[in-house]
């Protein structure tokens, strides 16, 4: 499975993002030429080499009608300076995605996306609805094209997962056009929140709005690097000098097949009712087992019985033999412990002709499948008098 894992031990920004990806790529130069040539009013591109603490990287500078606008975001930025500019709403920015940049449709779809979070942000911390939020900063030249810019570099690499490390988010206070505000700023906050974040020990604000609603839109997971052969690694370097590097990492590769060792606990019963083991399963998947299944037995004395079967991981071996207890007439619990070897799944929502479906996606082994998610496309069968057959025939297809 080909996954990208983007280690943010130093926060994020569009333009460090847009560094790292593009370290990723056999030929950069032709990368720069197509950006400074779609036409994004007054931009261009320059990509420079750059050092943090001995490491060498790529630092990308954004010219706006031949001035650095450097990395300005919502209203405030990482150098803690003031800056103004003329205010833009979402809609003049989807005017100038979707009539001035010459992109295929799923980029445009992806920098609006990334644009929508930020607004919806904006919108939560200043009470005001998503059409009346006009955007400062954020709302520049600058930050259309570090959005394209990492939305177009995303489509190029096309990773099947993308893991994004927890978010380091700095401490302390930012100078902004409404005061002093906290780190993380409330658009950044409000933006990684459900996400894994950490103050850590620099003080400053390492992770932008921008680049918080870029990691939100393109990871589809969170979590420590996966077991995985790295081919390609990109630094991606910020402005500003700190005690660590300042960098993004991006690192490029194929995930390992899986496997992994699981608990099974069975026990025999012929002294329960259909109704009384149904629930103890009930208990038992709403505890977090992997699986719960009945086999039909005969046991002694020519009694049909039913055994109980559970699989779980080892940390939730003790609650379950508890649950199997407490839930059932058994006085023993037998337990085995298997190695499997698993298939790799995400779950992705995907837009399509009848609206959004979550996709599970398995791979690895030399196989990979696609199933759409039963609730919804039941209800897109139920909604357009379909068979589950044909949406999910007209769902997949959509797909490859």
């Amino acid at each position: 499975m080909k996954t990208l894992y983007i280690d943010c031990g130093m926060g994020a920004s569009g333009d460090m993002l847009t560094s790292a990806l593009l370290e990723l790529l056999d030929d950069k130069r032709r990368f720069i030429e197509d950006f400074n040539a779609l036409g994004i009013p007054g931009v261009k591109m320059v990509v420079e080499k750059a050092e943090k603490c001995g490491i060498s990287g790529t630092h990308v500078s954004i010219f706006i009608n031949g001035s650095e606008e450097g990395d300005l975001h919502e209203h405030h930025h990482r150098d803690g300076h003031e800056h103004h500019h003329e205010h833009h709403s979402l809609s003049d920015i989807e005017h100038i995605v979707r009539h001035h940049l010459n992109l295929p449709e799923n980029i445009r779809k992806d920098i609006m996306s990334v644009f929508s979070i930020i607004a919806e942000a904006e919108s939560h911390v200043h009470g005001m609805p998503i059409t009346d939020i006009h955007f400062h900063e954020v709302g520049t030249m600058d930050a259309v094209a570090d959005i394209t810019a990492v939305s177009m570099l995303m489509d190029m690499i096309h990773p099947d997962e993308v893991v994004v490390s927890p978010i380091h988010v700095g401490y302390g206070h930012v100078h902004c056009a409404h005061g002093i505000l906290p780190v993380p700023a409330p658009a950044t906050a409000y933006i990684l929140s459900g996400l894994p974040i950490y103050s850590g020990d620099i003080e400053g604000e390492l992770c932008t709005p921008t680049g918080a609603a870029l990691l939100k839109h393109f990871a589809t997971s969170f979590g420590q690097m996966p077991l995985m052969s790295v081919t390609g690694i990109g630094y991606g370097m910020g402005k500003k000098d700190f005690k660590a590097a300042n960098c993004v990492r991006a690192m490029l590769g194929n995930k390992e097949d899986s496997s992994d060792k699981v608990i099974g606990l069975a026990c025999n019963v012929d002294d329960m009712t259909g109704e009384d083991i149904g629930f103890a399963i009930e208990r038992l998947f709403a505890a977090g087992a992997k699986d719960v299944f009945t086999i039909p037995i005969g046991m002694k004395k020519s009694r049909p019985g039913i055994m109980l079967c559970v699989i779980c991981s080892e940390q939730k071996m003790k609650n379950m033999t508890d649950l199997i207890f407490r839930y059932t007439t058994t006085i023993g619990i037998r337990k085995t412990v298997y190695e499997r070897f698993v298939l790799d799944r995400i779950n992705k929502e995907v837009e399509t002709k009848y609206g959004k479906v979550r996709i599970k996606v398995s791979e690895g082994y030399g196989v990979k499948r696609m199933k759409a998610e039963y609730e919804d496309i039941g209800k897109i069968a139920d909604d357009n008098s379909m068979t589950l057959d044909e949406v999910r025939s007209s769902v997949l297809n959509d797909l490859t």
